[in-house]
């Protein structure tokens, strides 16, 4: 698990280099202020799916990732282009964002009355055969955004750098069909823990994506921890997934 994070976080560092260089170099002589934008759609309509990660987090809690863990985010934006140069815009939005990190053998107790999260191993007595941690945040999206051919958008390669604030709207943990230390159920049912008094409200993160037409790959990491400080490890989300734009 430690390798193919370090994979994941290597890859939202290159979409957001990639970003980057294609912004830095998008530069050209052409008067691209005479060109018909009347049918350009703008990208005002985000849909995003997601492979998450945890980065920071200590080999006791690394060790329990389990299966898919993933994520969707949804905005609607309003693109802006520069007059000088429609290759070049603002966006702006807002949106929702959802992930759901999976754990085996791992009971992340969020309702704990301490100041400390407990993160209880699990492996030697009762536990939910799937167990899962969820949060959901409302987005401001920023993106500085460019497009090598913004008069066809379908075949314009594109790329945009940004940031994102977040306030957490709820957060809680999923545990499904109770089981015993040998793996033989107990219960056939869900218990679900709501409580943010462990969490950072806010959350703001960089943004990167690079592709061409509607479709494109884009990687997200947090600066802020997910916990607050003093409650538990260091700990940072970060995204790796692909893009559905238009509109």
């Amino acid at each position: 698990m430690p390798d193919i994070i370090l994979i994941m976080k290597k890859l939202v560092l290159t979409i957001l280099a990639a970003g980057c260089i294609i912004l830095s170099f998008a530069q050209g002589k052409k008067d691209w202020s005479k060109i018909d934008l009347s049918g350009r759609p703008g990208d005002h309509f985000m849909l995003q799916a997601s492979s998450d990660h945890w980065t920071g987090a200590p080999d006791s809690i690394k060790n329990k990732e389990t299966g898919f863990s993933r994520g969707a985010n949804v905005y609607v934006m309003i693109d802006k282009p520069f007059k000088s140069n429609p290759r070049f815009s603002i966006g702006l939005g807002v949106g929702i964002s959802s992930s759901s990190m999976y754990f085996k053998n791992l009971d992340i107790d969020i309702a704990a009355s301490g100041s400390v999260v407990p993160f209880n191993k699990v492996d030697t007595t009762d536990h939910f055969k799937k167990y899962k941690l969820v949060s959901n945040f409302i987005e401001l999206p920023v993106e500085l955004r460019f497009s090598s051919d913004p008069a066809n958008d379908k075949k314009s390669i594109k790329a945009a750098l940004g940031v994102k604030i977040g306030t957490l709207l709820n957060v809680h943990t999923k545990g499904k069909n109770l089981q015993n230390k040998d793996g033989k159920t107990i219960n056939s049912y869900t218990l679900k823990e709501n409580k943010k008094n462990f969490f950072n409200t806010t959350r703001i993160s960089l943004t990167g994506r690079v592709g061409i037409g509607h479709f494109s790959v884009f990687g997200s990491y947090a600066f802020t921890n997910i916990f607050k400080d003093g409650t538990a490890a260091a700990i940072k989300p970060f995204q790796v997934g692909i893009c559905l734009s238009g509109l």
